[in-house]
């Protein structure tokens, strides 16, 4: 078994990344946001630019991320799946930021994949995409069912997804389980899709818990 994990909105109740543009960026961000609202850009452009007119160096940043509130329930959730499943946190996001927030909540022991950032001069950042896959539908800049097919083969299905939003709408196609918070709920209903509607890592962790785990996915969804 392998929990997918979002983080915007999901592992973390706030958007990361907006709140990191409103804090130390160039007001011109809303403009670009805009654009990729009205289809004049595509997502990655967007962010990718959006990236580009923050001003902070590393301390700053690591501070500002650091103090990133993160799902209390989280880590109880955590450490009752990892007895049995493996989990990855597969975000659209930034890696710098998700892996700072959740060093400073104390977290470890499983990957982290999202979107690239890096420091191309002390206050100045770029973004790059190192899981984006040019044949995945979603448009995103990281492919998560590239992504889950590949934890599933290492720790065996079924896939669950845990998330929230745009982002998770193409793996909630393929999941076999899925947790739905925010717009996913609105995407699964609109499409047929069976999940399982939560507010926070309480309410799957209370889930999880009634599931015969020695049984196929047709036994516990």
């Amino acid at each position: 078994m392998i929990f997918i994990i979002d983080f915007d909105g999901t592992l973390s109740p706030e958007d990361t990344v907006d709140k990191l543009l409103e804090h130390h960026a160039d007001p011109l961000w809303q403009e670009l946001e805009s654009d990729w609202l009205g289809g004049r850009i595509s997502a990655l452009e967007c962010m990718r630019e959006q990236v580009a007119l923050v001003r902070a160096d590393r301390i700053a940043l690591g501070k500002f991320f650091q103090d990133i509130r993160l799902d209390p329930h989280f880590s109880a959730f955590w450490q009752y799946v990892r007895e049995f499943a493996g989990l990855a946190v597969v975000s659209d996001g930034l890696d710098y930021g998700i892996k700072a927030a959740l060093r400073g909540a104390g977290l470890s022991g499983f990957p982290v994949f999202a979107n690239q950032l890096d420091f191309v001069a002390p206050d100045r950042l770029s973004l790059s995409f190192p899981y984006q896959n040019a044949d995945c539908r979603s448009g995103n800049g990281v492919c998560k069912c590239a992504i889950a097919r590949q934890m599933a083969v290492q720790h065996g299905g079924p896939i669950v997804l845990i998330g929230d939003g745009k982002s998770d709408a193409c793996l909630a196609g393929i999941a076999d389980i899925v947790f739905a918070k925010s717009s996913l709920i609105k995407h699964c209903e609109d499409q047929g899709i069976s999940h399982i509607a939560f507010e926070d890592f309480s309410d799957v962790l209370s889930i999880v818990k009634t599931w015969p785990l020695d049984l196929p996915r047709a036994a516990i969804a």
